[in-house]
């Protein structure tokens, strides 16, 4: 037996599992789950693995062949939220062929890992570690109403500014200015604490978590550098762990980039850097913040294709309500150090060489992360391969606040899509960089273009209160 299914199979007597459950991946970047009596769990579940139909998830799936689940041991975790003692894992799609199953190209994990097998293969770097700041708002209440009599939303928190006259104990935060703020009006501080203590325990290790700027309850956790492809599967099980244990103490969590008017969207800024032989590919004493020139490129590379990556990075209507002006959301293609209104920013805090990296500000996590990271990637490598210079391309270094710019100065600089639409036009004319070495097939590109217009038509086709408030006397 495999040394690793063994020690599955020991955990399982061990902590008396009951139920093993298999957790996998749609083309929102949604969980979908099977789950089977751990007594029939086995060593041939682990090499067969379970079927089920892709069509369902959202792929395009040309093969008439069956899919099944391969679960992978590395990532079996005892769930916290199930009362009956369950063990999950996640693992990749593949295809039933004959002699020999092959991965299904669609499948966003396979996605991530041709990537990285891409990055090996090119010889520029052998790891990519990333680290994604989740920002998240946490309610109390949440209510909405899309019928054709009936179009609304009610959020509430607690602790929110508009709760001044609810509050007997005066324990609101004013607009605005949630960060960092302490007890008593950090009220969800064990819940956040609770999180990060089941992260760890599915060994995903946590830098801090604190208040963000939205009074109405937004808040962060942010992990340590990862391995991409780790990370992409730390992600899903962030975001679970932050619903559950939200739902938990009786509240609702969201990533929604921008679910109350007037304050900070969340974002999903994405730091990353290289690595060859363990050794820093980006760190460099005589470049610009201390980047290399590869660093350069990789960064020019994003700037480049920014456009039709924001249809992977931030992939809702909603999206593109948080990239707006005066919420420390960027808006200008160009990178800076320390400077949060352009869309790639070098933190002037990673000093030692094996931390110099950037961030790139843009994504949300309404992404699917498969998809995101791995897209991230392949622009970069698109940019080392091609020597793109971002200084030369005229997209900075910006070290200056470019909110506060001339409007005259302002027209001179690139903007990010202000549209879903706008990002999957260029999605559709600039992709040839994602599909290289077959890492993002084309049928996907495709399908996903199609999945996310249609969202996009039946939203436009949605009256809002916003626009009974700007028409209905005329």
């Amino acid at each position: 037996m495999n040394e690793k299914i063994k020690k599955i199979m020991e955990l399982i007597r061990e902590k008396d599992i009951k139920m093993v459950d298999f957790k996998m991946v749609d083309i929102q970047g949604q969980y979908r789950h099977v789950t089977i009596p751990a007594k029939d769990f086995s060593e041939e579940v682990m090499k067969n693995g379970i079927g089920f139909d892709a069509s369902n998830y959202g792929y395009a799936v040309v093969e008439k062949s069956d899919m099944v689940f391969i679960p992978d041991p590395d990532t079996a975790v005892i769930d916290p939220f199930c009362d009956i003692p369950t063990l999950s894992m996640t693992g990749n799609a593949m295809i039933i062929d004959s002699p020999e199953n092959r991965p299904l190209a669609q499948y966003p994990r396979n996605i991530v890992l041709a990537a990285e097998k891409y990055l090996r293969d090119s010889g520029i770097a052998d790891t990519m570690l990333i680290l994604p700041e989740f920002e998240f708002y946490l309610f109390d209440e949440v209510l909405w109403d899309v019928r054709p009599n009936s179009l609304g939303v009610t959020v509430d928190a607690v602790q929110a500014h508009w709760n001044t006259g609810v509050d007997g104990m005066g324990n609101v935060v004013a607009k605005q200015k949630n960060y960092h703020i302490a007890k008593p009006f950090d009220v969800s501080y064990e819940a956040r604490s609770e999180m990060c203590l089941h992260m760890a325990d599915a060994g995903i290790e946590i830098n801090y978590h604190h208040p963000e700027v939205g009074a109405a309850g937004q808040f962060e956790i942010e992990p340590k550098l990862g391995q991409m492809s780790k990370m992409a599967d730390a992600t899903m099980m962030i975001k679970y762990i932050i619903h559950n244990t939200a739902r938990k103490y009786g509240k609702s969590a969201t990533f929604m980039p921008k679910p109350v008017m007037g304050e900070a969207g969340n974002g999903m800024h994405v730091h990353m850097l290289l690595l060859k032989d363990g050794e820093p590919v980006f760190s460099d004493d005589n470049g610009y913040s201390h980047l290399s020139e590869t660093a350069h490129y990789f960064m020019g590379g994003l700037l480049k294709h920014i456009a039709s990556l924001c249809a992977i990075t931030n992939p809702s209507t909603n999206s593109f309500k948080r990239l707006v002006p005066g919420f420390e959301a960027p808006v200008t293609v160009g990178y800076a150090t320390s400077n949060r209104s352009a869309v790639i920013r070098i933190p002037a805090y990673a000093k030692e060489p094996k931390l110099r990296r950037f961030e790139l500000r843009n994504p949300d996590a309404t992404c699917n992360p498969y998809f995101c990271y791995a897209a991230i990637l392949m622009a970069g490598i698109d940019g080392i391969k091609n020597k793109i210079d971002p200084h030369a391309n005229g997209w900075g270094p910006y070290d200056m606040n470019l909110f506060n710019l001339p409007e005259e100065e302002k027209a001179k600089l690139q903007g990010l899509p202000t549209s879903l639409p706008e990002a999957l036009a260029a999605l559709e004319a600039d992709h040839a960089y994602l599909t290289e070495g077959g890492v993002f097939p084309e049928e996907l590109i495709k399908n996903f273009i199609k999945t996310k217009k249609a969202e996009c038509s039946r939203l436009a086709a949605i009256p809002t209160p916003a626009e009974f408030d700007l028409y209905y006397n005329l």
